[in-house]
C-alpha cells in the first residue's frame, strides 16, 4: 500500500450544482470553504455549535442551512461531499471516518492523511480553471504558485474563453478535427481576436471570429503583430506584468542598447534577440531601419516586441513607430513602462513633487540644450518646479548656463542619478552651479539623468537604495555670488 504522500490523486473537476455538501465547523476557515462552495452553486449545510459573523449573515440570508450542535455521525448521510473544518482533531477524525464508511468523499482541512479529496488552489478566468495541488501536504506552496499564475494568465482570457464557449458548435462545424482545429485555437489565442479583447474591443473580437469561421483557411493564416513595450529603468523587478507576458510570447525582440541582460533573460528561450541600439558617436541603428524591420517581421507572421528602456512614449520615439505601423496596416499594442524619471528618482530617494518644495514637474530632453532658444528656460527655472533632464551627461554645462541665465539660483540642489535602479547606481548631490564640475569630477557616464529642484534636499532623509549618495562640498558663499554675477543674461 502506498504511503499517503505517494498516493496518486486523480485530478477531477466536479459539478456541485445543487449537490448536498456538509461542512463541519463554523469558523473563519469553514467560511472560506463555504464561499467557494456557494460560488459552485452547492447546497451547503453547516454543522457547528456557533457560527462566525460571516456565516451567520449567510444563514440569515437563507444561503446556507445550519445544524446547531456538536457533531453527530448521522450528519454525513446522503451527502455528496463532506468537509471537516473544526479546530478539534478528534472531531475531524470522526467526520473523516464516518464519511468514508458511507463511501462519501471527504476533505479535512490541512489533514491529507485522513482525507480522500483535496481542495486545490484555483485560478479562474471565466470558464478557464487552473487547479494546483500538492497532494495536500504543502498548501502554502499551492497558494504561492496560484499567485504566480495569476500574473501570467491575463484577465482577458475570461472573455476569450466565453467567446470560444459561445461559438463552440460553429467551430466544430466549420473547422475539421485534428491539426486544423488545433491551429484554429492557436490563432484564437495568439491572433487578432485576443488582441482586440486586450484592447477592450469585444465587438471587434467577435466580428473577427465570425469572419474566420466563414473562411477559416484564409482568415486564420499566420498574422503578426508588434508590441511596443517599456522595459522600465533597469531593475527587472520593475517590469509590468503585461511586459513580462509580452517577452514570454515574443518570436523576435528588437531591443535598445540600455535594456540590460537581466531583462532580456526573461524572454522566451527561443526568441530571437536583435539589438537596435543608438549611441551618440558610436554604432547605431537608424530609426528608419528599425521601423522597416518591425513591419517586415510582422508581415512575415512574427510576434514582435520592440523593447525600450523606460516608457515607449517618454522620449522613446514610440509614437513615431506606432504611426509607422499604423500606416502600414500592422496590428500593434502599447505596453507602458515605468519611466526612467520615476524609477530613478524613487530609487534615489527624490520625491519629484512635494507640497513644501515643488508643485509642478517637467520632463525635458537635454538634446538641443546648447541652444538657448530651444526650450522655455524661464519656465524651467521656476522655483516651485522640479525639472528632470534626460540624456543630460554631455549637456551639463549648457543646462547650468541656461537655467542660471533664466533666473534659477546657482545654489539650487541637483541630483545626478547614474545607472538608476541597478546595483551599480550612483547618486551625486550638488548644486546647479556645480553641475558640470560634478559630471566631470566623477566621470558620470550614460545612462544618467539630472534632477533639478529643492526636492533633492529631501533625499538626504529618505535615501534608501544602493550606495550612500556622494555629496559635493558646498561652494563658499563668495563663490556662489560670483557665479551668479558671472552668468550672461538672456532675453526671451
Amino acid at each position: 500500500m502506498l504511503a499517503p504522500q505517494e498516493q496518486p490523486y486523480f485530478p477531477l473537476f466536479a459539478d456541485l450544482r445543487q449537490v448536498s455538501v456538509l461542512v463541519v465547523g463554523g469558523g473563519v476557515v469553514a467560511g472560506r470553504k463555504i464561499d467557494a462552495l456557494l460560488a459552485a452553486d452547492a447546497k451547503v449545510t453547516v454543522g457547528a455549535p456557533e457560527l462566525s459573523d460571516h456565516l451567520q449573515a449567510l444563514q440569515l440570508a437563507g444561503r446556507i442551512r445550519w445544524i446547531r450542535g456538536t457533531y453527530e455521525a448521522n450528519w454525513v448521510r446522503h451527502r455528496g461531499l463532506v468537509i471537516g473544518a473544526t479546530n478539534d482533531p478528534l472531531v475531524n477524525q470522526a467526520v473523516a471516518t464516518d464519511a468514508r464508511a458511507h463511501g462519501i468523499l471527504v476533505n479535512v482541512v490541512d489533514e491529507p492523511e485522513i482525507s480522500n479529496v483535496i481542495l486545490p488552489a484555483v485560478v479562474r478566468r471565466g470558464p478557464l480553471t487552473v487547479a494546483i495541488g500538492t497532494q495536500g501536504f504543502a498548501p502554502s506552496l499551492s497558494r504561492r504558485l496560484r499567485e504566480e499564475l495569476e500574473k501570467f494568465l491575463s484577465p482577458t482570457l475570461a472573455g476569450l474563453f466565453d467567446l470560444a464557449a459561445r461559438y463552440r458548435a460553429r467551430i466544430k462545424s466549420a473547422v475539421p478535427l485534428g491539426k486544423e482545429r488545433r491551429d484554429f485555437y492557436d490563432w484564437l489565442l495568439d491572433g487578432p481576436v485576443h488582441a482586440s479583447l486586450r484592447a477592450e474591443r469585444a465587438q471587434e473580437a467577435e466580428t473577427l471570429l465570425q469572419q474566420a469561421l466563414n473562411e477559416p483557411s484564409v482568415q486564420t493564416r499566420q498574422t503578426g503583430e508588434v508590441l511596443l513595450v517599456g522595459a522600465g529603468p533597469g531593475d527587472p523587478d520593475l517590469l509590468t506584468v503585461r511586459a513580462l507576458r509580452a517577452l514570454q510570447r515574443a518570436d523576435v525582440i528588437l531591443h535598445d542598447r540600455l535594456v540590460g541582460p537581466a531583462i532580456l533573460a526573461l524572454a522566451r528561450r527561443d526568441a530571437e534577440l536583435v539589438s537596435v541600439g543608438k549611441e551618440g558617436g558610436g554604432p547605431s541603428t537608424s530609426q528608419e531601419s528599425i521601423q522597416a524591420q518591425l513591419v517586415a517581421l510582422a508581415l512575415a507572421g512574427k510576434r514582435v516586441v520592440r523593447l525600450k528602456g523606460g516608457d515607449p512614449f517618454v522620449f522613446g520615439r514610440g509614437g513615431e513607430e506606432a504611426e509607422y505601423l499604423s500606416a502600414h496596416g500592422v496590428r500593434f499594442e502599447i505596453v507602458p513602462g515605468i519611466s526612467a524619471a520615476l524609477g530613478c528618482a524613487a530609487y534615489a530617494g527624490v520625491p519629484l513633487t512635494h507640497r513644501e518644495h515643488a508643485q509642478a514637474l517637467e520632463f525635458v530632453t537635454a538634446h538641443g540644450a546648447e541652444d538657448a532658444q530651444s526650450l522655455d528656460w524661464q519656465a524651467l527655472a521656476a522655483t516651485n518646479k522640479t525639472a528632470v533632464f534626460f540624456m543630460a551627461v554631455n549637456k551639463s554645462a549648457d543646462l547650468k548656463r541656461n537655467l542660471i541665465g533664466a533666473g534659477r539660483a546657482s545654489s539650487t540642489p541637483v541630483a545626478i542619478v547614474e545607472n538608476g535602479t541597478l546595483p551599480e547606481q550612483r547618486v551625486i548631490r550638488a548644486t546647479l552651479g556645480q553641475l558640470a564640475d560634478a559630471v566631470r569630477q566623477y566621470r558620470v557616464q550614460s545612462p544618467a539623468l539630472v534632477i533639478v529642484g529643492d526636492v533633492v534636499n529631501v533625499s538626504e532623509r529618505i535615501s534608501w537604495f544602493g550606495a550612500a549618495p556622494i555629496q559635493m562640498a558646498p561652494p563658499l558663499a563668495r563663490s556662489v555670488e560670483s557665479i551668479d554675477a558671472a552668468q550672461p543674461s538672456y532675453s526671451y
